[in-house]
């Protein structure tokens, strides 16, 4: 399909691809691709289309886990406890494949372009912290636990030692973002 570029407003020179394939462990996915030939603009995503029983899963990082497969749904919520870091799924949330490392390079360029947006000593002082904190934890260093929980089902962490349950009812409703749930029994029959 082609349409018009919302960058350069060329006309009928974006490629619009999109298809459905299944991915083991993982479930129906769609891939978009949008492209285009005038300007170069590119935009890629992918949506999960099953959904599954909400999931909590948690690992305690050290220098051997730090390949392990992360899995992270566009409805996935990533949480560093220890360095009060979390990062909420939005509007322009996008799924991704990584490891545990490059969720923690994640982090850091967060932190890094959130420091630009700092104008006092303190707030730069704590970004500081946070980014010799992280870069810690990929040298070995520290151990943190990294939290991802997902109430679509849809998110994963793959290693031996990541601990799996179910997310409970009160913890999805503390999630950016769950199941829509209409809490007064006069609209429930």
């Amino acid at each position: 399909m082609k349409m018009d570029c919302p960058v350069c407003h060329g006309q009928k020179c974006m490629d619009v691809i999109n298809r459905t394939e299944e991915i083991p462990y993982f479930g129906e996915i769609m891939e978009s691709l949008l492209l285009c030939s005038s300007c170069g603009y590119r935009h890629t995503d992918v949506i999960c289309l099953d959904q599954k029983e909400p999931v909590h899963y948690s690992l305690q990082t050290n220098v051997q886990r730090l390949n392990a497969r992360v899995v992270k749904s566009q409805s996935a919520t990533l949480t560093i406890p220890e360095l009060g870091l979390k990062v909420e799924p939005g509007p322009k949330s996008l799924g991704y494949v990584s490891n545990i490392e490059g969720v923690l390079e994640r982090f850091q360029t967060a932190v890094k372009t959130a420091m630009n947006l700092f104008d006092d000593e303190t707030s730069q002082k704590n970004a500081t912290i946070i980014l010799e904190e992280l870069d810690k934890v990929r040298s070995g260093e520290k151990s943190v636990e990294i939290i991802l929980e997902d109430p679509f089902g849809q998110s994963f962490i793959a290693h031996p030692d990541a601990s799996k349950r179910k997310l409970e009812e009160d913890e999805i409703k503390k999630l950016k973002t769950g199941f829509i749930t209409i809490e007064n029994d006069e609209y429930c029959e």
